[in-house]
């Protein structure tokens, strides 16, 4: 299947001001594009990317005095299979854990281990280890936690997701990540794309969406505490240990966002 996807990022601002975006697609990803996949700017001003330590494009640009716009379309073809469901996924002993994978066991910016820890054993230690209990973190966290964009702000950590049971994709995710932390099981941030492709479409307007994969069975797998069910047509542009690490803009000054458009649609054909 061919996914047209893309966005419209404004940002106005009185002097110029240094930014950092993650609005790349994954390195993962590339093979996939049917066309090319370029950032744009208007008015043009310089850019260049370089790559972070978790494998991420990053591009840094300066936003011009009066304001500057990002814009990017590109198609990309997926295989149109829902997340994969592999229930025999076993969870490893920490002695047995690649060393790039303890990083993902780490409390981080957003997922406070230390504060969730008590929680998650008196919650899951019942639960068989493996594919089981990342499944019954996943469905209650979409349970626990109410979504709704009203329910966002950058501070909110897992934590308070938990406390305040409302949230966004983001929140969901931040949640979901530090219990299976707690529970031993490495979990990573991911960000990107995904549309309303198989599913009922959403009267919401389209925005980038966050979900998580835990490394069970000697692979990382994809979970959405968000959905809690398989989607089509995810396209990942970062993953990291929470959203610090891929967040979609970072501005080293004051910038006011101003316009924010984004599409992932399926399409027949390239055109």
């Amino acid at each position: 299947m061919l996914i047209r996807a893309g966005y419209d990022i404004t940002f106005a601002a009185d002097a110029a001001t240094p930014m950092m975006a993650m609005l790349s697609l994954h390195p993962s990803r590339n093979k996939d594009l049917r066309t090319p996949h370029r950032i744009a700017t208007t008015p043009d001003v310089p850019m260049y990317d370089y790559v972070d330590a978790f494998g991420n494009v990053c591009t840094r640009v300066t936003v011009p005095a009066g304001g500057l716009t990002l814009s990017c379309d590109f198609v990309v073809e997926d295989d149109g299979r829902p997340d994969v469901y592999t229930p025999g996924a076993i969870q490893h002993p920490i002695e047995d854990l690649p060393n790039d994978v303890l990083i993902f066991l780490l409390g981080s910016r957003y997922c406070e281990t230390d504060r969730l820890s008590e929680t998650a054993w008196s919650l899951f230690g019942h639960v068989k280890p493996g594919w089981e209990r990342v499944q019954a973190i996943v469905a209650f966290t979409h349970d626990h936690v109410e979504f709704g964009y009203h329910h966002a702000r950058p501070t909110k950590t897992a934590w308070d997701a938990h406390q305040e049971q409302q949230g966004v994709c983001r929140d969901f995710a931040h949640l979901a990540i530090t219990l299976c932390r707690c529970m031993n099981i490495p979990a990573r941030y991911c960000t990107g794309y995904l549309g309303d492709i198989g599913v009922a479409r959403s009267d919401a307007a389209m925005d980038f969406s966050a979900w998580f994969d835990v490394y069970l069975g000697g692979a990382w797998h994809t979970f959405d505490a968000r959905h809690n069910q398989p989607r089509i047509g995810r396209i990942l542009m970062a993953r990291g240990r929470d959203a610090t690490d891929t967040a979609l803009t970072t501005v080293f000054g004051t910038a006011e966002l101003g316009r924010f458009e984004v599409h992932t649609d399926e399409v027949a054909e390239l055109g």
